[in-house]
């Protein structure tokens, strides 16, 4: 009885939320991600902003990681990791190219926009409100 009562629950769970999926412009630099299905997961791609429209070739020179500094910031895989929690997405980690560093991260939708916190840790966070093109 107990394993009915547990399929049904979880049978019942809403779906994780996509209203996190598609593109998305950001708060700086013209910044456009766009977020997919990544699994259980989903991610996001950065496919352009000011600096890539100028030299569609810029390369992540500020990673921390100096083996990395040669790879395209075009297409760079800048979200991921992130569990659903019913509308949120937490748990993920989101890249900053600026600075070369990884922050914990955690997407909320609102209507036609998108809060994506990053923290180094809580309460070190900022938050930007991204707002959707499609």
């Amino acid at each position: 009885m107990l394993s009915i009562l547990m399929a049904a629950a979880i049978a019942a769970a809403p779906p994780p939320s996509d209203n996190v999926l598609g593109l998305w412009k950001t708060e700086t630099r013209n910044g456009v991600v766009e977020i997919s299905r990544c699994g259980a997961s989903v991610c996001g791609r950065l496919v352009t902003s000011d600096g890539l429209k100028a030299n569609p070739n810029l390369k992540d020179v500020n990673n921390s990681d100096a083996s990395l500094r040669g790879r395209p910031l075009k297409g760079l895989l800048i979200l991921g990791g992130f569990k659903s929690e019913g509308l949120v997405w937490n748990g993920g980690k989101i890249y900053n190219a600026d600075d070369g560093k990884t922050y914990t991260a955690r997407l909320t939708p609102a209507g036609n926009q998108l809060k994506v916190r990053g923290c180094i840790f809580v309460p070190l966070c900022k938050t930007q409100t991204w707002t959707r093109i499609r």
